[in-house]
């Protein structure tokens, strides 16, 4: 990937020498300003939202949520592993909340457990989840939309849920029917 990004680097500077070279020092340093200033408004926002997970658990409010999501995490992952469920439930609840980074490392010690036990179809379904990312507050993009100037940043708020429904529904029914096919082939 970092090769793919260099050349792309690499091939629009050749580009803009050729085009306009005295705007290349300029266009740099204002694409360096923007991109600082872009990654202090998500690390605000990370902050912000890392803390609100720290003191849930430190509260217990995050093993209450998990406990109560826990039969429907059972039997959608298909599994009775309950700290492989914790770490998957808690994974899915902090991208629910918009916070897609963070909850990476839970997810990959989820999806470690449940090949650990055997179960495929856990760390596939997992996978799919996270990868469509059902968001009731997508705070990633609506920070990005506030440290770009827009007048309302939250108004993606209903458009990012109903396309994150939709594209979450069809991915765990695509897990469920695959892994159908896979069993009566066997």
């Amino acid at each position: 990937m970092n090769a793919v990004f260099t050349l792309v680097f690499l091939a629009s500077a050749g580009l803009c020498l050729a085009m306009n070279p005295d705007e290349f020092l300029n266009a740099l340093l204002s694409g360096g300003q923007k991109a600082v200033t872009v990654s202090v408004s998500l690390i605000a926002v990370y902050c912000v939202w890392l803390a609100f997970f720290h003191v849930l658990k430190d509260s217990g409010l995050s093993d209450k949520l998990t406990r109560l999501f826990y039969p429907l995490s059972k039997r959608l992952f298909r599994s009775d592993d309950k700290e492989a469920l914790y770490l998957a439930t808690s994974n899915l609840t902090a991208n629910f909340l918009g916070l897609p980074g963070a909850p990476t490392p839970l997810g990959i010690k989820a999806v470690e457990k449940f090949h650990a036990a055997k179960n495929r179809y856990a760390a596939d379904m997992l996978f799919v989840l996270n990868a469509t990312s059902l968001q009731l507050i997508p705070t990633t993009v609506i920070a990005l939309r506030a440290s770009f100037g827009s007048a309302s940043p939250a108004d993606i708020l209903l458009p990012t849920l109903l396309a994150t429904i939709l594209s979450t529904l069809l991915g765990a029914l695509l897990v469920m029917l695959t892994s159908r096919r896979k069993r009566k082939k066997k």
